[in-house]
């Protein structure tokens, strides 16, 4: 499939998605989340790619944001239209993606760009990065999930000083908060994801895609969390993973798993 703005990269079970709208700082606009939707719905159910790396293009910013030029004069339907469609067709999307997307923050993630990292299972940031949800001052606010995930991820009240001024936290003091898992110098950024990605890849498959669905119910209304995990933890007592796993560790050996 040919995107326009995006590029697609795959290696020995690695697939890189870049946003690559350099000229406007990677910013989303519709067709961008659509073309994002379409690479992360086929890379999913290749079964050659075991993890997916999310970045953007160049040295200053994985996405500064939503493309406002598209929605400033929308009515209050359509901005809700927006939202829902957005966050359904793919922040939700990836979420809920049982192959394992790491977003290597390479610069500023602002905005929808936050919150599509915050999308993620989780993030790594080089040491330029710039983190913050600024919708409050544009007079709306975070519309791609960013309400509900900040808080999840660096708590109530962090969450709401952040979105509430406006304001951007740099690479350091998103690790302190635990929005990112590692902050490394921009020029490593790829290498150090890759290689957490390749020790994702000596792991079974179909056991990282049932314990990120566990994972993620637990943060859903009306879903017992541990009631999936015994659901998926059983399930996986039927896979060749399994038998392969066990069989491998009583023989001493590595396992050569088909995430089946």
């Amino acid at each position: 499939m040919n995107y326009k703005n995006i590029l697609i990269t795959s290696e020995n079970g690695i697939s890189q998605i870049t946003i690559n709208r350099p000229s406007k700082l990677n910013a989303l606009n519709v067709a961008t989340i659509q073309e994002l939707h379409d690479a992360f719905q086929s890379l999913d159910e290749n079964h050659e790619t075991q993890v997916i790396i999310l970045t953007g293009e160049g040295e200053k910013a994985f996405v500064a944001g939503a493309d406002i030029s598209e929605f400033a004069n929308f009515s209050i339907e359509e901005g809700a239209q927006l939202s829902q469609q957005g966050q359904e067709l793919l922040f939700n999307y990836v979420e809920n993606l049982k192959t394992p997307v790491i977003a290597a923050v390479n610069g500023f993630a602002l905005g929808g760009g936050l919150e599509l990292a915050m999308s993620c299972h989780f993030r790594i940031a080089s040491d330029n990065a710039k983190m913050g949800l600024p919708e409050t001052s544009l007079g709306v606010i975070p519309g791609y999930g960013g309400t509900q995930r900040l808080p999840q991820l660096i708590g109530k009240g962090r969450a709401m000083e952040l979105i509430m001024t406006a304001g951007m936290i740099d690479a350091e003091t998103a690790k302190n908060y635990g929005l990112v898992n590692h902050v490394v110098p921009q020029a490593q950024l790829l290498e150090f994801t890759k290689g957490i990605a390749t020790k994702i890849l000596r792991n079974s498959p179909v056991a990282i895609g049932k314990a990120i669905k566990a994972i993620n119910d637990n943060y859903k209304d009306g879903v017992d969390g541990f009631k999936t995990e015994i659901k998926n933890f059983g399930k996986c007592f039927g896979t060749e993973d399994f038998k392969e796993g066990t069989t491998a560790f009583l023989e001493k050996r590595k396992a050569v798993f088909t995430g089946k």
